[in-house]
C-alpha cells in the first residue's frame, strides 16, 4: 500500500509539473514586445506537402531587440514561409527581400500590454485549474484507500501532503505570471 501512496504523490507532482511546461510554453507565446524565435515556435510550414515546424526548415534569429530573421534552407520556401505567418495571426507583416524574411515587432500600446497580462492570467488560472482538477482526483483516491483499509491518520497526512505540494505549485504560477506580468508591462 505505501508503495501506492509514495506512487500517488509522484503521480501528482509529475502532473503539476506538466502543467506549469505548458504554461510556460504559452507564456513564451506572449510577446513582450522583444523579438524571440520562440515566438515563431508552433508555426507550421507546407513543405513538399508536409507540414513541418517551421524551424525545421529555416534558421531563426533575432537581429535586434525589435527583429526576427528567418532564413529557410531553401529559397523557394520563402512564400510558404510567408503564408503561414500571416495565416499564424500574430500580427506580424513578412518582408522578403528575395533571401530571408524580416519580422519586425512593433512597440506594444498600453491597451494592447494591457490585453497581454489579461491573456497571461488567463493562463494561469487555466494551469491553476488543472492543479485543483488533479488535487481533487488525487484527494479522491485517498479516501477510497483509507475506506479500503488504509490507516486514516496516514490517510489525512497524506492528504496534507497533497494540499502542500498543490499550494507550492500554485505560488509558483503565480510567481511566473507575475514575472511576465513584469516583462510585458516594463517599456
Amino acid at each position: 500500500m505505501q508503495i501506492e501512496i509514495d506512487q500517488l504523490l509522484n503521480e501528482v507532482r509529475k502532473s503539476y509539473d506538466k502543467a506549469l511546461d505548458h504554461l510556460k510554453n504559452e507564456l513564451t507565446k506572449i510577446r513582450a514586445g522583444k523579438a524571440s524565435p520562440t515566438m515563431l515556435d508552433g508555426i507550421r510550414v507546407e513543405y513538399y506537402g508536409t507540414p513541418m515546424p517551421l524551424n525545421q526548415v529555416s534558421n531563426i534569429t533575432t537581429a535586434d531587440a525589435k527583429t526576427i530573421v528567418i532564413q529557410p534552407w531553401e529559397k523557394s520556401m520563402l512564400g510558404p514561409i510567408e503564408k503561414a505567418i500571416f495565416e499564424a495571426n500574430l500580427g506580424l507583416t513578412p518582408m522578403n527581400d528575395g533571401e530571408v524574411i524580416r519580422l519586425n515587432i512593433p512597440p506594444l500600446t498600453e491597451d494592447r500590454r494591457q490585453l497581454l497580462v489579461k491573456q497571461a492570467k488567463q493562463h494561469g488560472e487555466e494551469t491553476k485549474i488543472s492543479l485543483r482538477n488533479t488535487r481533487h482526483k488525487a484527494l479522491e483516491i485517498i479516501k477510497k484507500a483509507v475506506k479500503d483499509g488504509y490507516p486514516e491518520d496516514a490517510g489525512k497526512r497524506l492528504e496534507e501532503k497533497v494540499e502542500d505540494l498543490t499550494k507550492d505549485y500554485g505560488k509558483k504560477v503565480d510567481d511566473m505570471i507575475h514575472a511576465k506580468e513584469k516583462d510585458i508591462m516594463t517599456i
